[in-house]
């Protein structure tokens, strides 16, 4: 779509019985106009909205005027800068961690159903909810509240564990200690080449890091391997029709070579899940039907406890015997891994889901 952008406040005229919100980082509404959205596809949003019938309104986290809010109305091709009432549908794509930010959010939802309101969870949390579902606890691994009690546990207990921060993304702050001989310890932290320390050492070089900020420990798991290098999954999970959740596409990401952490931020690299899962010895599409059930029953639990959840990125990980287990649920799925993959079917469907989910709360 080659949409001309034309800055025009209307008055009215707009039937908004069948508008969408969409909600953004300002950032990424001021470059609508410049085509400079990052991660966010907005014409694909808007090839969406044509095909369903409905109507789009791009919008930042401002003060509502009243039940108003000023955005871009998609029509004819053409965005209209526009004052109209607060969308009674609202996908959240922003990110609102600011205690501002948070503020306007509530006083938004007042007047709206904002779909993926919270994008940002904290991780222990998330590991608490499904905790409490037994046919889920062998898909967790083993996760504790940071106490240097806790890390002395952990020493004792796994060859190998994670110290991350509860409330992340893009594998920042995340510390790897892995046993070596003689009660010495292997440290990972960031791109610095891994080292060898004692445990005293590895117990101060934590807690320095750490300082007062919220960490969690949680038990690594010895992931399959591709090209002797550890990779874990992306899967999409979406409500749609009828609010029915299901598995949008499913991708692959590799650490980068001498890396332990898989993000694509941290030089890790997308790849297709089947070639890993041959790779690895698995039958690639009875894995997958694996994946797929594992992660519904996920995301029915989590948007069962957590307020109108729809649309996740969930990080999970396949042992090399074959066993899942959950890694971290994202709020804001990025999708770019299906985009760097060329999956162009389902990073189609990654943004058309959600408005199909979001046309449905329009109807009821």
């Amino acid at each position: 779509m080659h949409t001309v952008i034309k800055m025009i406040l209307l008055g009215g005229g707009v039937n908004v019985r069948n508008v969408v919100g969409i909600l953004l980082d300002r950032k990424t509404y001021a470059g609508i106009q410049r085509k400079q959205t990052g991660y966010e596809q907005i014409d694909l949003y808007n090839r969406v909205a044509e095909t369903l019938g409905i109507k789009l309104f791009y919008m930042y986290l401002q003060q509502p005027k009243g039940n108003t809010v000023i955005g871009l109305y998609v029509e004819n091709d053409t965005y209209r800068l526009t004052r109209l009432p607060i969308p009674k549908v609202i996908h959240n794509r922003a990110m609102s961690l600011k205690p501002d930010l948070h503020t306007r959010l509530k006083r938004l939802a007042r007047s709206s159903l904002i779909f993926n309101r919270q994008n940002r969870y904290d991780k222990l949390r998330i590991h608490k909810l499904l905790h409490t579902k037994m046919s889920l606890r062998k898909h967790l691994p083993v996760t504790l509240a940071y106490t240097r009690t806790h890390l002395l546990e952990a020493m004792e207990r796994f060859p190998a564990f994670f110290v991350k921060p509860t409330n992340s993304s893009i594998g920042q702050g995340i510390i790897k200690l892995s046993k070596e001989a003689d009660d010495t310890w292997r440290l990972f932290w960031s791109k610095s080449q891994p080292r060898l320390v004692s445990k005293e050492k590895a117990l101060a070089y934590i807690q320095e890091k750490i300082g007062k900020q919220s960490y969690l420990i949680q038990q690594a798991i010895p992931l399959a391997t591709y090209e002797n290098r550890p990779y874990d999954l992306r899967v999409s999970v979406q409500r749609g029709e009828k609010g029915k959740w299901q598995v949008s596409g499913i991708a692959g990401k590799v650490a980068a070579p001498g890396r332990k952490v898989t993000n694509l931020a941290k030089g890790g690299e997308a790849r297709r899940c089947e070639e890993l899962f041959a790779g690895s010895g698995f039958q690639p599409e009875d894995m997958k039907a694996e994946i797929e059930k594992v992660s519904l029953r996920i995301a029915e639990i989590l948007g069962a406890r957590l307020p109108i959840l729809a649309d996740v990125g969930l990080d999970l990980g396949v042992d090399q015997t074959g066993h899942i287990w959950f890694i971290e649920v994202n709020g804001r799925d990025q999708r770019y891994e299906f985009k760097k993959l060329k999956m162009d079917e389902t990073y189609y469907r990654t943004y058309e889901t959600p408005l199909v989910y979001a046309k449905y709360l329009l109807s009821k």
